[in-house]
């Protein structure tokens, strides 16, 4: 009878001094599971249509109202692939799209004019998931050329095809391909024909020329995004008309990956806008990744040392739109201005164009 007293007490005590622990369990699964929430509902979206010498002083306000009416149209487009579960990778895709298609901006329907006064368009698209990318570069007929980057990235062994090749590609993928007349418009061409007359007046020297805010602008344009979806994978996209009056089949930083474009799930996903050459010098979207992954910098002070130190020491000027893998946005610029929106998961709005929001 003693035995079975002392069992059934032994049992008893033992039940008593793991209850504690099954109700820290609980605690701690409560709390994976707030954890896992926290991640599956957390997204972000950023873009931008552009840097330069973008003053209130020069835009009427009909002009104004127009851009962030496409600016808020465009990020609209992609926070709501986003919030309905979609991949980072559309919602930048449809993004730059609406971007492409406005004749507002310098890539697709608004690329600027080369020499030639042809438009020689670039793009490019990185999955921050598993470091996949696409880019193409040179090409006159592809209606929108990201999602050309996109088929190189997804059904080709390559990362950047240019010219003639990519086009015939962007054929045997069925893209919609366009007459070259389609990306026409006066506005651009007027831009063209003043820079022509403004550098023929000037004397040849490179310095001199760059005083002049038309020539100096020339040098600008590009639109972007970068996105974080529900499933925490990040991605990046670009794509421009280049820079007014270039020749010789120019390229700038919007089809290189690490310059104009980066993403990485472990960091960040940027997209680049500015004077081309330096942001391929200094590998501007990755070096922002590399600070962070390396030096543990914050996603703001990764783009700030980046924009506002190494390009600007270089002699060069623009900016970038970039979102870290915990949803926090970037939007660095060293111009007067540059076109932007943003929207996080709870659906608060952020459109600019100075270098103040009005």
């Amino acid at each position: 009878m003693k035995k079975i007293i002392i069992c059934v007490f032994s049992f008893l005590i033992l039940s008593c001094q793991n209850e504690p622990k099954k109700e820290e369990q609980a605690i701690k699964t409560s709390e994976k599971e707030e954890e896992v929430t926290a991640v599956t509902d957390n997204f972000g979206i950023v873009l931008h249509g552009g840097a330069g010498t973008i003053l209130k002083e020069n835009m009427t306000a009909e002009k104004e109202a127009a851009y962030k009416a496409k600016l808020e149209e465009a990020i609209k487009v992609g926070h709501d692939i986003l919030k309905n579960g979609g991949t980072s990778m559309e919602a930048v895709q449809k993004t730059i799209n609406v971007l492409e298609d406005s004749p507002l901006f310098n890539a697709g329907k608004g690329a600027v004019f080369t020499n030639d006064s042809t438009n020689e368009l670039d793009a490019s698209i990185m999955d921050g998931s598993n470091l996949d990318a696409g880019a193409v570069a040179g090409v006159t007929t592809v209606k929108n050329p990201i999602n050309l980057a996109i088929e190189v990235m997804k059904n080709s062994p390559h990362v950047m095809l240019s010219g003639k090749g990519a086009e015939q590609f962007a054929k045997e993928r069925n893209l919609e391909i366009v007459d070259p007349k389609y990306f026409y418009t006066e506005e651009r061409m007027k831009s063209l024909e003043r820079v022509k007359e403004k550098i023929k007046n000037k004397e040849a020297n490179k310095t001199t020329a760059f005083y002049d805010i038309d020539i100096k602008d020339s040098k600008f344009g590009t639109v972007g995004c970068a996105a974080l979806d529900k499933q925490g994978n990040l991605a990046a996209g670009t794509s421009t008309g280049g820079i007014t009056n270039k020749k010789w089949n120019r390229i700038g930083d919007a089809p290189i990956i690490g310059a104009g474009t980066y993403a990485n799930n472990a960091t960040c996903a940027v997209s680049s806008t500015g004077w081309g050459e330096y942001f391929i010098r200094a590998m501007v979207a990755h070096d922002i990744s590399a600070l962070m992954e390396y030096k543990g910098l914050s996603l703001k002070e990764a783009s700030e040392l980046v924009i506002q130190k190494k390009v600007a020491d270089l002699g060069g000027d623009g900016g970038i739109i970039a979102i870290d893998n915990k949803g926090n946005v970037a939007m660095e610029f060293n111009t007067a201005g540059m076109y932007r929106a943003a929207m996080n998961a709870s659906g608060e709005l952020t459109v600019g164009i100075y270098k103040e929001n009005e």
